[in-house]
């Protein structure tokens, strides 16, 4: 299966929503869009994983380099609404405290608008 990545800029939040199975044949993919906001200054995202159907420990990785990255250039992750599967990977792992997993899209963009960048 193919994965889909797609921005939409909500003030300076960037939604980043990613369909499909985000696994080792994908991530690939999802990194170099990270890479490339972080490149234009973009630091605060929130990852709308809605259709995310399946996610491995390289789907894992990703997000924890893309928190790493984002500390460093005083920025946040945020991950919303990821389906049963996908949020019980981040439960066991323990990156959904770490991560910052909200319900929805909409919860995390306000939580990221109501918190200082880090930094």
């Amino acid at each position: 299966m193919s994965l889909t990545v797609g921005t939409e800029q909500r003030g300076d939040v960037v939604v980043v929503s990613v369909g499909g199975e985000l696994d080792m044949a994908t991530a690939p993919a999802l990194q170099d869009q990270i890479t490339d906001l972080l490149d234009r200054g973009l630091s605060r995202l929130v990852f709308d994983l809605t259709e995310v159907s399946f996610c491995d420990s390289t789907g894992l990785s990703v997000f924890v380099r893309a928190k790493n990255s984002t500390d460093d250039a005083g920025g946040v992750v945020r991950l919303a609404a990821p389906q049963r599967g996908v949020r019980r990977i981040l439960e066991v792992s323990g990156l959904v405290e770490v991560l910052h997993t909200y319900s929805t899209v909409d919860e995390a963009v306000d939580a990221d608008a109501a918190e200082p960048a880090a930094g």
